[in-house]
């Protein structure tokens, strides 16, 4: 791998750099609400897999996918429970990753089962890039076991070499991974801990 380049997400020409990568099967990296991620475009399997690669990754371990509207859901899961649409409504964009059935034109690469994580981020850098490239499979910008990285200069001391692109958006305001919920059952099962809790999300559906 060359050298990975950082640039301003203010830069004019930002989001058509990144998207020009990630059109031809490369990995982006840029702020989101919680933390940095780095990701490619969804449907691209062998982009997808690169994610692994350069983020000495558990190849087990499946892959969100960030969306940059409401609209998008359908574009990445099938037959989505009503509660997904409720918690969508009240916190997307937001911290919170919600499981649902995956659609199955998605490749193996981001999710081997039948669901799939998906979330729309709180960040005007993140929210342009999606619009531009539509699904993204996006992951913490680490290296697998270290920090999760909320700036740019730490993206580029664990990655740096191993993806192309870094967007600069300074410093992320969340800090934390999302709350991961799955959606699948009667009830909604916390899956990870995260900014919003358990009390919550069972408060929206009561």
């Amino acid at each position: 791998m060359n050298e990975t380049r950082l640039i301003p997400a203010a830069q004019p020409n930002a989001i058509e750099q990144a998207l020009r990568i990630l059109r031809a099967g490369g990995l982006a990296a840029f702020p989101t609400d919680t933390v940095y991620g780095v990701g490619a475009l969804a449907f691209d399997g062998s982009a997808v897999e690169s994610i692994y690669a350069a983020k000495d990754r558990p190849v087990e371990k499946a892959i969100p996918i960030l969306i940059a509207d409401v609209d998008d859901l359908d574009k990445v899961a099938v037959d989505i429970p009503p509660m997904v649409r409720i918690l969508a409504a009240r916190f997307w964009p937001g911290p919170l990753t919600l499981v649902v059935p995956k659609q199955p034109t998605l490749p193996e690469a981001v999710s081997a089962t039948a669901t799939v994580a998906v979330r729309i981020p709180d960040h005007p850098v993140a929210r342009a890039l999606l619009r531009a490239a539509g699904p993204m499979a996006v992951t913490s910008a680490n290296l697998s076991g270290q920090p999760s990285p909320v700036d740019a200069e730490e993206v580029m001391r664990q990655l740096n070499g191993r993806i192309p692109l870094i967007l600069d958006g300074g410093l992320t305001p969340g800090g934390v991974p999302s709350t991961l919920v799955d959606c699948l059952g009667a009830e909604p099962v916390l899956l990870r801990e995260g900014p919003l809790t358990k009390e919550q999300i069972l408060a929206v559906l009561k």
